[in-house]
C-alpha cells in the first residue's frame, strides 16, 4: 500500500506548485535578480520600478507591500528583487514561526535603514504579535511590556523605517486591520503560455541546456502557469534528454519525459483527472461540497483549496457555486467524457413556468 501511493504520488512532486526539498539549489541559480531580468507580471512589474525608483529618490522606505496569489508564481522571488533594487538588506521568516512579541521584536530591532522584512504565510501569523505589528508598521516603534501585575509598564522600543511585504496564498484570512496596513497590493495571476516559454528558455540557457522554442512551449503548456513548475519540469525533461537522447531537449523527448512522469499536455497529473472525474462520475457532475471531494481523495481540504483547485478553477474545468463544486463542460471534453446538460434547478423551474 505504501509503494502504492508513493508511485501515485511522485508525479505530483512535479507539478505540485508548493517548494520541494530539491528547489532550493537550483531556485537560487535561476533566480532573477533584477526587475529586467523578471519575466512576466508585466503592469505589476512596471508599477514597481516607479515606487522604487521614487523611494530611492526621496531615501524612504518603499510602503509596506503585500503580495498574494498561489504557490510557486514568484512572490519571495519578487521580494528580493526589491530589496537588490533598493539597495537594503532583506530579513526573511515565516507567519508561524514568529510565536510571540518578543520573536518579533528581535526581527525588528535587527534591521536597518529602509530594509525589507519578507514575512511569508502572513496569514497565519499569531494574533497577539499580528497587533503588536500595528505600531511597527505606521509609527515605526515597538511596545514592550515589562514588569509583572502593579508594576508592569509599557516601553516603546524605536525601530529603522523599514517595508513590510507580506507573502500569502490566502488572502480571505487576513485580518481587516492587517490588510488595511498595506500601502500597496499585488495579486499575482497564473502565466501565460508565452511568459513560460520565455521563462524555460532562460533557465535552459542558464543550465547549459539546448532547447528548441518549440519545446519550450511544450513544457510551459504542461506547467499550470507557474514558473516554479516549469523550471522543475524543465530540470526533469532535462534527464530524459540526457539519459534517452542526446543532451537537447527536442519536442519527442519532452513528449516522452511528461508521458513516463504521467502529466498529461493540459499540465494534469492522476489526482487531478481523479478530482474531476469524481464530481463527474460518482457525483454526476457535481455540485458536491468541497469536504466530500477532500475525503473522497484522501487529502486535506486546504490542499484540495490551495494545490488543485485554483488551476483548474482559472483554467475553466472547475466551478465554484453557493453548494459546492461542479465539472464544466471543459472538463468533461478533457476526460473525453460525453457532456450531459444538468437538470434545472428547482428556483429555475419556476422561473420558467412563470
Amino acid at each position: 500500500m505504501a509503494k502504492r501511493e508513493a508511485r501515485e504520488n511522485a508525479p505530483r512532486e512535479v507539478i505540485d506548485p508548493g517548494a520541494q526539498h530539491d528547489d532550493a539549489p537550483f531556485e537560487r541559480s535561476l533566480r532573477p535578480r533584477t526587475l529586467d531580468d523578471y519575466i512576466g507580471q508585466t503592469k505589476h512589474k512596471e508599477n514597481l520600478r516607479v515606487f522604487v525608483e521614487a523611494s530611492r529618490r526621496r531615501g524612504e522606505p518603499l510602503d509596506h507591500l503585500l503580495l498574494s496569489g498561489p504557490p510557486g508564481l514568484g512572490k519571495t522571488t519578487l521580494a528580493q528583487i526589491l530589496a537588490h533594487e533598493m539597495g537594503v538588506e532583506l530579513h526573511m521568516t515565516n507567519g508561524p514561526v514568529v510565536e510571540h512579541k518578543g520573536a518579533l521584536a528581535g526581527l525588528l530591532t535587527k534591521l536597518g535603514k529602509n530594509d525589507i522584512l519578507f514575512i511569508d504565510e502572513i496569514h497565519r501569523l499569531n494574533p497577539v504579535v499580528e497587533e503588536s505589528l500595528y505600531p511597527a508598521m505606521e509609527d515605526f516603534h515597538i511596545d514592550v511590556m515589562t514588569g509583572d501585575g502593579a508594576f508592569a509598564s509599557s516601553i516603546q522600543i524605536p525601530v529603522q523605517p523599514f517595508t513590510l511585504i507580506g507573502a500569502t496564498t490566502r488572502t480571505g484570512l487576513l485580518t481587516a486591520p492587517l490588510f488595511s496596513r498595506f500601502g500597496h497590493i499585488i495579486r499575482l495571476d497564473f502565466y501565460p503560455e508565452e511568459d513560460l516559454a520565455r521563462i524555460v528558455e532562460r533557465s535552459a540557457a542558464l543550465l547549459g541546456v539546448k532547447i528548441s522554442p518549440g519545446s519550450a512551449l511544450g513544457i510551459a503548456r504542461r506547467s499550470r502557469g507557474t514558473p516554479r513548475v516549469a523550471n522543475r519540469l524543465l530540470r526533469r525533461v532535462r534527464d530524459f534528454a540526457e539519459v534517452l537522447g542526446s543532451g537537447a531537449i527536442d519536442d519527442a523527448i519532452v513528449a516522452r519525459a511528461c508521458e513516463r512522469l504521467d502529466i498529461d499536455p493540459a499540465g494534469f497529473d492522476e489526482m487531478d483527472r481523479r478530482l474531476l472525474r469524481i464530481i463527474i462520475e460518482d457525483y454526476d457532475g457535481g455540485p458536491v461540497g468541497v469536504e466530500t471531494l477532500a475525503a473522497a481523495l484522501g487529502e486535506p481540504r486546504d490542499t484540495v483549496e490551495d494545490v488543485y483547485e485554483p488551476y483548474l478553477l482559472q483554467q475553466g474545468y472547475l466551478g465554484r457555486t453557493p453548494r459546492g463544486r461542479i465539472a464544466t463542460r471543459r472538463a468533461y471534453e478533457h476526460l473525453k467524457v460525453p457532456f450531459v446538460t444538468p437538470p434545472p434547478s428547482a428556483k429555475q423551474k419556476q422561473l420558467f413556468d412563470e
